[in-house]
């Protein structure tokens, strides 16, 4: 039993366990994200577009429905009114087979009392509900097309290029600010003037709406619709901070006359170019094939630095190197001309004793000038010779040092005395000069008096005989 325990010890000390290594299975790869878009902080340059006039209709067109949004506004600068029956007029999209530029001018009511009407933009079930800018006569008022009417989408003219749908809420809008991100629209009143957004900065997001400030109202009833017809003088402009390119909210008051909005400075400014026919071709019509259009033109953007927009980054022009500048040995440092005699201050000799003569100060300046006339003149780019060594300052001490035996000024032991001489004698010029005021003010108080009594003297003389 002894001998089958100790085989058994034996057999099991001599074994060695061996424990699998364990293994990981590898970490399952995510799929990358694609990388944050960016939007610019000024906006790219628009695409070329074509410039017109267009003759307005007279009386209000039919409207129409348009497959795309308008692009973004562009800026105009108008010129002084001829006369004051003019309108500004145009100066906004209008369709013919594609969306062209309206070039804005000045113009006269082609009949009295008619006034200009202001196009209107509506978003309606993924399509705008255009009807363009026209004339009207006296005591008409605008009425919005019916929501219960169906329209048959216009077909683009051959070559045009589709841009996006429009991209916010149903109903009347106008067309965003310059460089805005095209197919967002802004949402508006009805009458309102697209010109009203050129100073507004651009938006890559729906939010921007307009609203009226209203002065006065007066309800119109057309059986079928009811128009408030409104005396606007101004707009206000309302943009979150989500909406902008700069991220930052807007809440501004511009004018609501379309010529004063575009004269206002833009943030973008996307000029507009000029038309290259002036020969005004006919609005739109639906039923009949669009008119022959001018090429196209490119904008030309310029972005205004300011806290709206920031401007792009400023192309630093390529300087050519300057030669290399020669170097000039340094030089030499002036020579120190001699002191005038008039900063100099010699202390007062003490009186001589009985039996001392002693140098006075006339004697001793000749003496240094013929020192320095003996001298060899230095050389202008000789170093002058080191001024003697100033003696080393002490402590002060509760009394005054002893005046030094040199040239330089040192103060006197009685230099308040001039001081308090000066103040003497100033004291006594005051009192003279109130002493000889007093004076003349005796003797004019004294030949006033006597005028006086000489007037009194002679009225009895003068006086009428009742």
């Amino acid at each position: 039993m002894k001998r089958l325990s100790l085989v058994l010890l034996l057999s099991t000390a001599g074994c060695i366990v061996y424990q699998p290594v364990p293994t990981y299975a590898p970490p399952q790869r995510l799929p990358e994200s694609p990388p944050p878009v960016y939007l610019p902080a000024f906006p790219p340059p628009p695409a070329p577009v074509v410039s017109v006039f267009v003759e307005p209709p007279i009386d209000e067109p039919a409207p129409i429905a348009v497959p795309w949004a308008p692009p973004p506004m562009l800026v105009e600068e108008p010129p002084p009114p001829p006369s004051e029956e003019s309108v500004w007029i145009g100066g906004f999209w209008v369709w013919q087979g594609t969306w062209v530029w309206d070039h804005g001018r000045w113009a006269e009511p082609p009949r009295r009392n008619y006034h200009w009407v202001q196009p209107y933009y509506e978003h309606r079930n993924g399509v705008v509900i255009f009807i363009t800018g026209h004339w009207a006569g006296f005591g008409i008022a605008f009425i919005a097309p019916r929501r219960d009417r169906d329209f048959e989408v216009e077909r683009p003219r051959e070559g045009a290029t589709p841009g996006p749908r429009p991209y916010g809420p149903e109903g009347c809008f106008v067309p965003p600010p310059p460089g805005s991100r095209p197919g967002i629209i802004v949402p508006a009143p009805v009458g309102t003037a697209p010109a009203v957004v050129t100073s507004a900065p651009a938006v890559v997001n729906v939010g921007m709406r307009i609203s009226n400030n209203v002065s006065n109202s007066t309800v119109v009833n057309n059986i079928t619709n009811v128009t408030r017809v409104t005396n606007i003088t101004q707009v206000t402009i309302v943009a979150p901070a989500t909406a902008t390119a700069t991220g930052q909210a807007v809440n501004a008051t511009v004018p609501a006359q379309a010529h004063l909005a575009a004269a206002l400075p833009p943030v973008v400014h996307d000029t507009a170019p000029e038309p290259a026919f002036q020969q005004p071709m006919p609005a739109f019509q639906r039923g009949r094939p669009p008119a022959e259009l001018p090429p196209e033109q490119p904008v030309h953007t310029r972005v205004r630095g300011d806290s709206h927009q920031p401007a792009p980054p400023p192309q630093l022009p390529q300087v050519p190197a300057a030669p290399p500048v020669p170097v000039q040995p340094p030089a030499a440092p002036p020579v120190s001309a001699p002191t005038p005699k008039a900063l100099l201050y010699v202390a007062p000799p003490e009186q001589p004793g009985p039996g001392e003569v002693r140098p006075s100060i006339e004697r001793r300046a000749p003496a240094a000038a013929e020192r320095l006339d003996a001298a060899p003149a230095p050389h202008p780019a000789a170093v002058p010779p080191p001024l003697p060594p100033a003696p080393p300052q002490a402590a002060p001490p509760p009394t005054p040092a002893p005046a030094p035996k040199s040239l330089d000024r040192v103060a006197p032991r009685n230099e308040v005395a001039p001081v308090e001489k000066t103040t003497e004698s100033q004291n006594a010029k005051a009192a003279a000069e109130r002493d000889r005021q007093k004076k003349i003010n005796a003797a004019a108080e004294k030949e006033k008096r006597k005028e006086q009594e000489q007037k009194k003297e002679q009225e009895p003389e003068h006086a009428p005989a009742r």
